[in-house]
């Protein structure tokens, strides 16, 4: 069997690190069904494939058909994967696939690539690297730096659009709503090595003018356990938190569990615990140890 040497790259919110590795792929693999073509794909190892395939084997076999109950399912296949941040940046754009190192953007964007294969009865890695394509990039499609949706808040707009996710905050009678400016990239260019190039830096500050006075909805942290919040959040849901910080939106990604009581609890790739991991205390006690973070959002994917 032939491989093919191919450096791992790819995208990553703007709160997310980033990271390169180098990593061997079969050549006879072939294209994305569909969709972006091998040449375009980076991996992280020569077994990534392999374990992808096994994942939605394991999905299938499971018998779940409910979106919710398939995040949940693949999260805690995930947990104990080590935390890596940094890991999706480089000279070249294109699709990253890696499943042993999660920040908590890819975690998410994993999460999403899985269920919604299985969703379609499918268990290749092809339909995979289909969805995370077509979550990861504006339009579905990958091109250039500029083509992903760094800004949360705009991968919300443009996937809630396409019919790939729904934004429940705002049926959450508790909830409030943000006005916020995001330039946080544009205004902090020396942080990011492809702002360098001020072709890709117009283009990101064009984008950021359509999220001028951006309003969305959230839920203040101290109404996490409130009943409110309960009658409509799942385990399964995506939840995002909402940051103080100028210039941009959210600020770390994960999931909703749920405890004993109801209340929920964020299962995450840590920062902090160094993998994937279900956090010790329910998101409303861990949230009021940090001032830096107001609340939340909650999103789901879209059967």
């Amino acid at each position: 069997m032939r491989f093919k040497k191919i450096l791992w790259a790819g995208a990553a919110w703007v709160a997310c690190g980033l990271m390169c590795h180098g990593g061997d792929v079969c050549e006879a693999m072939g294209a994305c069904a569909e969709a972006i073509t091998i040449e375009k794909m980076r991996f992280h190892c020569s077994n990534d494939t392999v374990k992808i395939n096994e994942l939605l084997h394991a999905g299938r076999s499971s018998g779940l058909t409910d979106a919710n109950e398939l995040v949940c399912f693949y999260a805690h296949k995930l947990e104990g994967t080590p935390y890596v941040a940094h890991t999706l940046e480089g000279e070249v754009e294109m699709l990253t696939i890696n499943i042993d190192e999660l920040d908590c953007t890819t975690f998410v964007e994993t999460l999403y690539a899985l269920t919604r294969a299985t969703l379609n009865g499918r268990e290749s890695w092809r339909d995979y690297a289909n969805h995370l394509e077509d979550l990861r990039y504006r339009h579905g499609e990958m091109g250039d730096y500029s083509s992903r949706l760094h800004y949360m808040s705009d991968w919300i707009v443009d996937n809630s659009n396409r019919g790939n996710i729904v934004d429940v905050t705002g049926d959450i009678g508790c909830a409030r709503y943000e006005i916020k400016t995001l330039d946080y990239m544009t205004t902090h260019r020396s942080s990011y090595a492809s702002l360098a190039s001020d072709s890709i830096y117009e283009k990101i500050k064009n984008v950021e003018v359509g999220y001028r006075n951006h309003r969305f909805p959230y839920i203040k942290k101290e109404q996490l356990n409130s009943n409110d919040v309960k009658k409509v959040v799942k385990r399964g849901d995506f939840v995002g938190l909402v940051t103080r910080m100028n210039g941009l939106d959210l600020s770390h990604l994960g999931i909703i569990e749920l405890d004993s009581k109801g209340n929920p609890v964020l299962l995450d790739a840590s920062s902090v615990g160094k993998k994937v991991m279900l956090e010790p205390v329910d998101l409303k006690t861990q949230l009021q140890k940090r001032q830096s973070n107001k609340g939340v959002r909650i999103f789901r994917i879209k059967e």
